[in-house]
Order: structure tokens, then sequence, then C-alpha cells
């Protein structure tokens, strides 16, 4: 197929376009390289892909009209490019969170809609959901976002359910629930806690640590997108890793295969949901995914890609031009 990825230097943005490549795909990526984190870390992000001749790179943003015509002639639309992070989102941040993660969408699904699509798959988040009241959390529950992150999200899946209804484009909106591996931001829990066990700054646990969250391993993640591509399905699935985890229980899993972790106990913060887990009963039979991997075996691989660093950069990686920084979900 031939595929665009909207923040595809990011985090999962890199990963999928790894996959998509791997599976003969053709892909276009198109990352603005925001500071939200080192853009440096982006463009290692995508040193891989670069080097393949069915991987083209575009610096831009979504919203600027040069985008048009990059959708021409594409069968599939990753919408990965959004502003992360619930902690930030509160205050005078928050215009950023409504650009790019609400305008951005709308622009994407306004261009498409009267192009022929084979699927448009937008990345959501478990932030949605905020505080649910039913575990595992299936699709039917009501949205209760305890952030403004959180509000965005459900905008943007409001928007693929609107063009899906009204205009007929083929949306998918995944609910991510917190998803990791190599190359995860360096804000996000596991990143922090690698550090941390590797003789970095003590890692920040908020609350009492008995919050627990779904974690997902990416490359499960983007092979579900993939696999929802190519299917029939539309709608909003989620996808989980199916066994939630307490943050006391990952953190001593992180110990195990990296090394003692020194805490710095903090107070819980708002917005940050106390408990996440998913009902993947929607992504199991709309598109077959079921998650594969561990969590010891995923955080086994983050630790070891984090002790590569550079090394494992190959010549030339960190040198390869992609743009200059100038929105992903990773």
């Amino acid at each position: 197929m031939r595929a665009v990825v909207t923040g595809a230097a990011g985090f999962i943005g890199s990963h999928l376009c790894g996959h998509l490549l791997d599976a003969g795909d053709t892909v276009i990526g198109i990352d603005v390289l925001t500071d939200y984190y080192d853009p440096m870390l982006k463009r290692r992000n995508l040193a891989e892909a670069c080097r393949s001749p069915a991987f083209a790179f575009h610096p831009v943003d979504v919203l600027d009209p040069q985008v048009d015509a990059l959708l021409d002639d594409v069968d599939v639309i990753y919408h990965l490019a959004g502003q992360p992070g619930v902690r930030p989102s509160w205050g005078r941040e928050f215009a950023l969170y409504t650009h790019r993660n609400v305008l951005a969408t709308q622009r994407l699904l306004e261009t498409v809609r009267d192009r022929p699509l084979r699927k448009f798959v937008h990345a959501s988040s478990s932030s949605v959901y905020g505080d649910a009241r039913r575990f595992p959390t299936p699709e039917t529950a009501c949205p209760r976002p305890v952030s403004p992150y959180g509000v965005t999200k459900l905008a943007a899946e409001h928007l693929c359910e609107l063009y899906r209804t009204a205009y007929g484009v083929p949306t998918v909106s995944l609910r991510l629930f917190t998803v990791y591996g190599p190359r995860q931001r360096p804000d996000m829990a596991f990143a922090r806690l690698i550090a941390a066990a590797s003789g970095g700054p003590p890692f920040p646990l908020y609350g009492d640590g008995g919050q627990t969250r779904d974690f997902t391993y990416v490359r499960d993640a983007v092979a579900a997108m993939r696999d929802a591509a190519c299917s029939r399905f539309t709608g909003i699935a989620n996808l989980g890793g199916g066994r939630p985890v307490s943050m006391r229980q990952a953190i001593a899993v992180v110990e195990r295969v990296a090394g003692p972790v020194a805490l710095d106990r903090r107070p819980a913060l708002p917005g940050d949901a106390r408990h996440t887990g998913a009902d993947i009963t929607v992504a199991a039979r709309g598109f077959g995914f079921w998650p594969r991997t561990r969590l010891e075996d995923g955080l086994a691989a983050m630790a070891k890609h984090a002790a590569l660093g550079d090394a494992e950069q190959p010549d030339g990686a960190l040198n390869t031009e992609i743009g200059t920084p100038s929105t992903d979900i990773g």
C-alpha cells in the first residue's frame, strides 16, 4: 500500500514506518519536529527508514497547505501527529493541544473527505476514559477525560466519527493504552525508570504507586494499526496489553531487567487517571488484535536499547538530513 504517516519521527510513528516498510509498503513520513523533546532524538528515530528507497520524509506541519499534494493517490493515512503529554496540557499550553490535536485532525479529514481512501487510522488515547467506572473498560463506556489532553483526543475522535458518518471517510480511532518500548519518549515513565536504573536521576513516583496501567508494547501496537488498515473494520477500538500492572509492580520488573531504581516520591497530580485497563474484544474481532509481548520481555528490549545508546546507530546515521526543527504523539 501507499501510506502517509503523520508524526512519523516520534516514538510510535517511527516504529510504524519501519513496520510498514518491512511489509512492503511505500511510506511518506510527515513530522514538523517540534521541540516537545530533543528533535535530534526524532532524527535518530527515522535514520533507518531514511535509508529505504520506499520512504520519503517531509518536515512540514500537517496544517500546512503543501500537505494536500502529499495525500494524492494514497491508500492509507496513519494520523499519529499531535501534542503529547497529560500534565503539560493545563493552562496556557492548551492552545498548542487544540492546534495540534483537534485542528490538525479536522484539516486532514477535510482534505481527504472526497478522495478514495482505503483507511484513515487515527491514534487516539486511553486518556479519553479518564477515571473509568468499569474494568476492563469497553469502548461503550462513557468517556470522562480528567485532563485537557484527554479532552482534545476525544474531540479528534468525534471528528473522525463525524466524517465517517457524514462523508463515508473510512476512519478507525485506536485508543492506545500506555505504549512502551525502545525509543520511548524520554518524559514517559518507563524511559525514566530505565534511566534511573542506569545511574540517572531518581524516578519521580507520583502518588502511592498503586495506580495501574495497561501497558502495550510498541511493536504490537503498530502491527495492529496496519492490520486495522487492511481490514474492513471502521469505528473505535481499544489497543491494550491485556493485563494491567501497578506502578509498584512495573518498578519491580524494571529492577529485574535493568537494576535498582531510586525513587523520588511525590504527591499525586490532577489529570492522572487512577486505573486504566482495556477490553480488547472489539479489536480482536475486528482485525485480529492480540498482544503478544510480555511486559518483562518488552522492558528487557527497552533496557538493551538504552544500554546500546549511540553505539547502536550505524556510521552516518546521526547526520541523516531529514529537515529542520520547526507533531507527534510519540
